[in-house]
């Protein structure tokens, strides 16, 4: 094997295996710390404002406990106030003291509340710049994944990856670090001012602190498992709800009303048993936190009074410490909930993270060519190729493609036809051997640079949300309005497009079903027209056409190819009579080529594959 294959030749790609499920609760990372460390490092070039963001929130946490105890001082004064009038041991009530007490009390909530503000305004920045960051990068991943990647991995789940994950980081990022910070600072906060008030009612109080942990534990712990369950099964109904939908008319079609029903309400079913049990046990949390903040209550109450009745402790003070006790149980709820969702948004940035760290392409040698006008010539050397290492699709294949000839592959369903193409885009590395465009190995050549010397025309078409003049312009983003309405006149797909509403400025939805699929591969085949390439490939192009359209749409295609080299994959053997040379395939390996009469008047593989055609074309007739 010369040099220049062993240079090109590339290791074995690695295997990716099924992708991750949905986002679930209770999902938890497999690598917490290091993904928590990734995150991190993008939470870094933010230290500055995220330490702004502490300190606000420490600030507006502060402000927030200080006031009950100084509107306990307010109480007392009125307390201290009304004794005295009623003893005349006192001059009366000192509105202005609690005048100035209150004013101050309103001035700590007001700042309490403006630095709230301002941790919320620094810390949703924050969120928002590291998740526009994921974002860009997933999305610049994309175009760096070989196709191998989407081989083992479903679209959705990479959408999954760039909109419910990235969200779910974005909200704990947005709210719940700061909850967390204000829910601790909340708890060590109430702490310390119980202490200050009474040491011993605080001990008392502190005594349901472990009693509460305990209860949280177990309704978490017996809550995750339904949370989990209620998710599968709102997976499965949702999945069933489209597939019934997308395929209504199949329903109908086939009666199967009733069944799809059935097979609906067996879901429904098993998502109100999980969904029941889910929300009870979730429910069950706030009346048990309220029961264990009772029973503080009357310890507070019963030991308070007994105290204020020898003057150990004014009576204001007992009612910043209920008020202090009332607040006890609330960040331990959420530092409770707090930790479930930290599980949740670390799997959730694992699943971002192993995505951004999956193998890419090759890439392109730095001394890449740049694109040249060839002569088209087309040569495949020894190529040896399989998606999987150990099940090779191609098997020694060795061809050449002469400038301006027209090339059409045929052979059964697997025989590697559609292989050849995408190996010819390199859409695919080779394991050995080597294609060369010209005078150049494809690999010499920027991928995009290479793609652009060809013009693809598939048996899937694919249109994006726009106006038909726009989707055809997409083979060339520069061409002027008349060269886009020649592009469809040589497709054939003019006289249709002026017959819509709104001509070619007519928006085609998002699943392009507002016109026919016919009509879609016409603008698919004006789309090729207008990007004018070297290299023309056809992969079944006209299948989704009917006979009469097809017959003017291989007129305008012979136009097409004139003078340049082409590629057509076809089925339908009586498409490419008038090809130059036909390779026919069967796994994996040229065993016929030549022209249609030639390998006709052969009586072999070709033969029996076009006669074949006829026989079933004939018997369904009859």
């Amino acid at each position: 094997m010369s040099d220049k294959v062993t240079k090109h030749n590339q290791p074995g790609r690695p295997k990716h295996g099924p992708g991750p499920r949905g986002m679930m609760p209770g999902d938890k990372a497999k690598d917490f710390k290091g993904s928590l460390g990734k995150l991190l490092s993008y939470l870094k070039p933010h230290t500055t404002a995220i330490v702004f963001v502490m300190i606000f929130a420490i600030a507006s946490t502060i402000f927030n406990i200080v006031g009950p105890k100084i509107l306990g001082q307010a109480t007392t004064k009125i307390y201290e106030g009304v004794m005295g009038m009623i003893t005349n041991s006192g001059s009366g009530i000192e509105f202005a003291a609690i005048g100035q007490i209150l004013l101050f009390l309103v001035g700590l909530y007001l700042a309490s509340m403006a630095f709230s503000a301002i941790q919320g305004w620094i810390m949703t920045g924050v969120s928002m710049k590291v998740t526009y960051k994921l974002r860009e990068q997933t999305f610049a991943k994309l175009e760096r994944l070989p196709l191998s990647y989407f081989d083992h991995t479903t679209y959705g789940e990479v959408l999954s990856y760039m909109t419910n994950d990235i969200e779910t980081i974005n909200q704990t990022l947005n709210q719940s670090l700061t909850q967390i910070v204000t829910s601790v600072t909340t708890l060590v906060g109430i702490i310390v001012m119980m202490f200050s008030i009474n040491w011993v009612m605080t001990l008392v109080t502190l005594c349901i602190l472990p009693l509460s942990a305990l209860f949280i534990s177990l309704v978490v712990k017996h809550s995750q498992k339904y949370f989990r369950a209620q998710q599968t099964q709102l997976g499965h109904i949702n999945g069933r709800i489209e597939e019934v939908y997308t395929g209504h008319n199949i329903v109908q079609a086939f009666g199967r009303e009733e069944d799809e029903f059935a097979e609906f309400d067996k879901y429904n079913r098993q998502l109100y048993g999980s969904a029941f049990k889910s929300q009870f046990f979730s429910g069950m949390m706030q009346p048990i936190m309220l029961f264990i903040g009772n029973l503080g209550y009357v310890a507070v109450c019963i030991l308070g009074g007994w105290m204020a009745s020898n003057g150990s402790i004014t009576v204001g003070d007992i009612q910043a410490f209920i008020q202090y006790v009332r607040q006890f149980n609330q960040p331990i709820s959420q530092v409770a909930n707090m930790s479930n969702i930290i599980q949740m948004t670390m799997a959730a940035s694992e699943r971002v993270f192993n995505f951004l760290e999956s193998p890419e392409e090759v890439p392109d040698a730095e001394d890449a060519l740049p694109a040249l006008e060839n002569s088209g010539a087309v040569d495949f050397d020894h190529i040896h190729f399989g998606y999987d290492a150990d099940k090779p699709v191609i098997n020694d294949f060795t061809a050449h493609v002469k400038p301006g000839s027209k090339v059409a592959i045929v052979g059964p369903t697997g025989a590697g036809k559609s292989t050849i193409i995408k190996l010819l885009m390199r859409f695919y590395d080779i394991d050995s051997g080597s294609i060369t465009v010209g005078e150049h190995d494809i690999r010499d050549f920027k991928r995009s640079d290479l793609r652009r010397m060809f013009g693809m025309v598939l048996q899937d078409t694919w249109l994006y949300n726009g106006t038909i003049a726009d989707n055809i312009r997409y083979g060339r983003l520069d061409a002027t309005d008349e060269e886009v309405c020649a592009a469809a006149r040589a497709a054939h797909a003019d006289h249709f497009i002026r017959t819509l509403p709104e001509g070619y400025d007519t928006v085609l939805n998002e699943e392009a079903d507002n016109i026919s699929q016919g009509q879609k591969q016409l603008l698919t085949i004006a789309r090729a027209v207008l990007a004018d390439p070297q290299v023309l490939i056809l992969d079944e192009a006209t299948s989704s056409v009917d006979t009469r359209t097809e017959l003017q749409i291989q007129k305008a295609m012979d136009r097409l190819m004139e003078g340049r080299t082409s590629f057509i994959i076809a089925h339908r053997l009586s498409t490419i009579k008038n090809a130059d040379n036909i390779f026919v395939l069967n796994h994996g390996d040229i065993v016929e080529q030549g022209s249609h009469q030639a390998l006709l008047a052969k009586g072999g593989f070709y033969a029996d594959l076009y006669n074949s055609q006829f026989e079933v074309e004939e018997e369904l007739a009859s």
